[in-house]
């Protein structure tokens, strides 16, 4: 089961004022915006762009200093790739004894028995659509597998473009649908989708492919705190239209068998009650936060009475744990679960109502179930992985209760990394846990360096699925330490709700707690200490910066949302809404705009001694707003400067603060070789900053 969990951190936007003209003139009744208004948005625009050129001829000029060694990096990470080769995530669905496959830009038709490249038939490529930079996103088959319809999505953009083709000797383009965000098939010719738009979706579409082909709109959520998504049942009994909020959900049914019928409502939203329907021999299967403890449980309930008073209790979760995916089959559930650290996989029975529990592989941090699963096999194909650890395929089996590890090709589990999970004492004593990699190899772990990974926002987990550059700074002798701090979703919903709103400040004291206790333990010391963060996690790795800057040397930023009071004052952005149950109304309550003044990192950098930073943003980055990170960033270097200034002590050390701003690349997407030349050049800063010497020439010693 899929659901949304549409990040964000706003949209870049300008203050012009745009007049709604007649042919006669302004449109009466349209308000005249004043000259003096006018001359901000030009003086605004302006200093941007200045401020923007600036930027980019600063990096132009700084980054020879790196590119020695970011090309070695590059080289490294190029060699660690190829190694590590392994198919995850590639579009699949399966029909009956048909399997139907995306690789390299191609979809392929091959038997279940067979899925390979070189066995499959080419139906068609992105190239042969006219869409060549784009990569297959989605694949959907109509029922009689007469149609297919994908979404093509590029790098530079987070909107999607739906292609419907009919399928045969000859493939042929039916319809192409722009701004597509989800997609299923409620007939052999009934295709229903959500529109796109800002990065919202808030309308349903109903199109036909018969003689006589048109296109409705099914329905409208006028509430913009919420973002509407398409599901279909693992049965394909009926289709979902799910409209979610970050607090609370709408389903409403589409009975696949009368797909013209108006959609019908599950149970109206209640605040605090987010649920998600799956669908069983007429009966509805529901997980959802309704009841106590507000954590996820799975009910089921008839379809021809589905109100939350008739939900009755299959399964629930023990406290402080983490439901990471449900998976529905004909006879059993499957439910991947997070606790304590370590991942465990439970199996339902509908049959007998048993649970079997099987605790994972120790080293196993992420999984990934294979994509469209055959809702009536017997067994369940899955991955799992680590930050260090290349993907391993299992499968478990319902019949036999065991889980087999698959032969395949993929790289051997690296012997040499040793895994460590700790929990470090919060300021109000709260438990936080704490993932730490090293080599096994490694000796004087004081002296090595050491980069921690932050985010606690939305109640989504840190990722830690498998990267190159982790598995090679293990081979380098770096510390590896995944803090998992309030305000993420490591310990479920209550987690999450711990450290959001008037609690955002308990995820920084979590991760102060969490440094301290790691070089308490010998693992690296602040000179030798990085942090890294992404998005959301900006607000919490930039607050730690200006309240305790001695407990790191360097830190690295990708798309970091670090001017959030701005930004959440500014309801013209497209999710400024529906982030109010993220992080609070400050237009609205007072107290709320001074709590996100006392932890936003722009309003409270202060002339002190910083660590360098070098932060990565997108141009056209619609979540983080590129005028709020130039900001942060000339503020920041003017805070450093005045501080070196006003201190007299020889040898008075000043940070470095870079910002690379990518032409292209968008806040959720890259290509490999952009993500490649991000992560080189990151790496590279951090070996100059923390004085690593095993990546750059040893014709001159290192301090």
């Amino acid at each position: 089961m899929v659901w949304n969990s549409c990040l964000w951190e706003g949209k870049p936007g300008t203050n012009q004022q745009f007049l709604m003209q007649s042919e006669d003139g302004v449109k009466e009744g349209t308000k005249i915006p004043s000259k003096r208004k006018q001359n901000a948005s030009i003086t605004s625009d302006l200093l941007y762009k200045n401020l923007l050129k600036s930027e980019q001829e600063n990096w132009n000029d700084i980054s020879a200093r790196y590119k020695a060694m970011t090309k070695r990096i590059k080289e490294k990470l190029e060699e660690l790739h190829n190694k590590c080769t392994f198919s995850l995530g590639s579009p699949r669905i399966r029909f009956g004894e048909n399997v139907y496959f995306e690789e390299n830009g191609c979809v392929f038709l091959s038997k279940a028995d067979d899925v390979d490249e070189e066995n499959g038939d080419m139906l068609f490529s992105t190239e042969d659509l006219g869409f060549s930079d784009a990569f297959i996103q989605r694949i959907r088959i109509s029922p009689d597998q007469r149609y297919m319809a994908i979404s093509l999505k590029s790098e530079n953009s987070e909107e999607a473009t739906c292609v419907i083709i009919k399928l045969g000797h000859f493939p042929v383009v039916e319809k192409v649908i722009p701004s597509v965000f989800s997609f299923e098939w409620a007939a052999n010719d009934v295709l229903y989708y959500t529109s796109q738009k800002n990065l919202k979706c808030q309308n349903v579409f109903m199109t036909t492919f018969t003689n006589q082909k048109h296109t409705k709109l099914v329905y409208t959520e006028h509430d913009a705190r919420f973002f509407v998504d398409i599901y279909c049942t693992k049965d394909r009994r009926f289709l979902t239209i799910n409209s979610n909020s970050k607090t609370s959900s709408e389903v409403w049914l589409i009975d696949c068998r009368y797909p013209f019928k108006s959609p019908v409502l599950v149970q109206a939203r209640t605040k605090g009650v987010i649920y998600h329907v799956e669908h069983r021999n007429d009966e509805l299967y529901i997980l959802t936060t309704y009841g106590e403890p507000a954590e996820y449980k799975l009910m089921k309930a008839p379809v021809a009475a589905s109100g939350k008073e008739n939900w009755q209790l299959v399964y629930a979760l023990e406290k402080k744990t983490k439901l990471v995916d449900l998976e529905m089959f004909s006879d059993h559930c499957i439910m991947f679960l997070k606790n304590a650290g370590h991942l465990y996989l439970n199996a339902i029975s509908f049959f007998s109502h048993s649970v079997q529990s099987i605790k994972l592989p120790t080293w196993a941090c992420e999984f990934e179930l294979e994509s469209q699963p055959e809702h009536t096999t017997s067994t369940c194909y899955f991955q799992l992985t680590s930050p260090v650890h290349p993907p391993k395929r299992f499968a478990y089996s319902f019949k036999e209760n065991n889980l087999i590890e698959q032969a395949v090709q993929e790289v051997p589990i690296i012997t040499n990394c040793h895994t460590t999970r700790l929990l470090a004492k919060s300021k109000d004593e709260t438990l936080v846990p704490i993932t730490v990699f090293h080599n096994m190899n490694s000796k004087e772990l004081h002296r090595k360096p050491l980069l921690v990974h932050v985010y606690g926002a939305y109640g989504i987990d840190l990722n830690m699925s498998f990267k190159e550059d982790k598995l090679m700074l293990i081979e380098e002798g770096w510390i590896l330490a995944y803090c998992h701090v309030r305000g993420g979703g490591e310990l479920g919903l209550t987690w999450h709700k711990d450290g959001c709103q008037h609690n955002k400040l308990k995820g920084l004291h979590d991760l102060k707690a969490c440094i301290m206790l790691l070089h308490e333990l010998g693992f690296s010391q602040p000179k030798y200490t990085a942090l890294a963060a992404a998005s959301a996690g900006g607000i919490l790795a930039g607050a730690l910066c200006n309240t305790a800057p001695e407990l790191i040397r360097a830190m690295v930023l990708q798309a970091p949302f670090v001017d959030v009071l701005n930004t959440m004052m500014k309801t013209h952005l497209p999710l400024t809404i529906e982030e109010q149950e993220e992080w609070g109304n400050p237009l609205a309550d007072e107290k709320c705009m001074k709590y996100i003044k006392s932890y936003c990192p722009y309003q409270n950098i202060k002339p002190q001694c910083y660590p360098s930073v070098f932060i990565t943003a997108y141009e056209n980055d619609q979540r983080v707003p590129l005028t709020g990170v130039l900001r942060y960033v000339r503020k920041l270097r003017k805070a450093a400067l005045d501080h070196a200034s006003r201190t007299s002590e020889k040898g008075n050390w000043v940070p470095n603060i870079i910002l690379d701003i990518q032409a292209s690349g968008s806040h959720c997407d890259s290509s490999w070789e952009d993500s490649l030349n991000e992560v080189a050049r990151h790496l590279a800063f951090l070996n100059k900053e923390l004085e690593v010497c095993h990546l750059q020439h040893h014709s001159k010693p290192c301090k």
